[in-house]
């Protein structure tokens, strides 16, 4: 519903179609029945009552109140019954950003704490990001999932809500176990391309070296500088953990695969930046950075929210119809053969 409609609450979209409402009787009345001809036999459950001696199916008031009302709400249903909503000003920013995660199989390294538990990095990186989503109203944002390959989980879409979902319900190595940094960057500049927001976002999360994929990041990162695509880069993982083995506990580098000189590159040729996310807090912060960088700041558009409720009257007319299917095969009311 556009700004500025007069309707509010409950409104037929087409509500003409309800003047065919004497449809059937006008035929009835008008037209004469067909001629007999040769063709084959037509069972009708309601056949007895169609030819008993001084009786039509129409004299039969309950079955012809309730073809009626089958009639009615079917009509009701093909008019769409709507229910419009009060206005309501949505925040447009004329912003279309992309988050593309990493769900390769090294982001199942626990070398992270969440309310004082550890967890993997994507467990992490789903709270923290889908918080940033959430706040980004007035942007269309989507979602890139990319591990072997690249694809995209969500469109551009206002539904923030829906988007942040979405990312929670990401699973580790649903993409692949390696990582195409490359692809996901390609991808994102395939699908910002064809459209024509004023400015155009993709925030790239990665935990390691590009494995996979067609396209090289470079190249890729050249591709996305020349449609305008800003890239900011992250690159999550902590520095020092401590694992348990054979020979006891010993202190590693979880994040020796991270390739930030190539992070850095990205980031640089498309006018982003790079930021490093060793444990939870860190990336939070980042995430907070990226909102004053990118602010949601815009101007407000008027809508109304419709609900289509043409369910309900064509629900009605299917139970009616099967009622009375029912009603006319009882014992005593069962139909026979009509030839016409």
């Amino acid at each position: 519903m556009v700004e500025g409609a007069p309707l509010e609450g409950l409104t037929l979209f087409w509500s003409w179609l309800l003047l065919l409402l004497p449809l059937p009787w006008l035929f009835r009345k008008f037209f004469p029945a067909a001629p007999g001809a040769s063709m084959q036999a037509l069972k009708v459950p309601w056949f007895s009552m169609m030819t008993a001696p001084g009786s039509t199916w129409v004299k039969q008031p309950v079955m012809a109140f309730a073809a009626s009302l089958v009639w009615f709400f079917l009509l009701l249903a093909a008019a769409r019954p709507q229910w419009v909503g009060e206005i309501e000003n949505f925040p447009i920013s004329g912003r279309d950003l992309l988050l593309a995660v990493d769900i390769s199989g090294s982001m199942d390294t626990q070398d992270m704490v969440l309310n004082g538990k550890a967890v993997n990095r994507l467990a992490v990186v789903k709270k923290v990001a889908g918080e940033f989503i959430q706040r980004r109203k007035g942007d269309r944002v989507g979602l890139v999932l990319f591990g072997s390959r690249a694809y995209l989980q969500t469109p551009l879409t206002f539904d923030t809500l829906t988007t942040s979902i979405l990312l929670d319900e990401s699973e580790i190595g649903l993409a692949g176990r390696e990582t195409a940094i490359g692809d996901a960057i390609g991808l994102a500049v395939k699908r910002l391309r064809e459209d024509a927001a004023s400015e155009r976002v993709l925030i790239l999360l990665t935990d390691g070296a590009n494995t996979s994929g067609e396209v090289q990041p470079m190249q890729a990162a050249e591709f996305a500088a020349r449609e305008g695509l800003k890239i900011y880069t992250v690159g999550v993982g902590a520095d020092e953990m401590v694992v348990q083995d054979f020979f006891g506990s010993r202190l590693v580098n979880p994040s020796a695969d991270l390739d930030e000189d190539t992070l850095k590159a990205i980031a640089e040729r498309t006018g982003g930046a790079y930021f490093r996310a060793r444990d939870a807090e860190a990336l939070a912060r980042i995430y907070q950075q990226l909102d004053e960088m990118e602010p949601v700041a815009s101007d407000h558009e008027a809508i109304r929210p419709v609900d289509e409720l043409f369910f309900l009257p064509l629900s009605i007319a299917f139970l009616l119809a099967l009622a009375a299917t029912v009603l006319a095969m009882q014992p005593g009311m069962r139909g026979g053969v009509m030839a016409s």
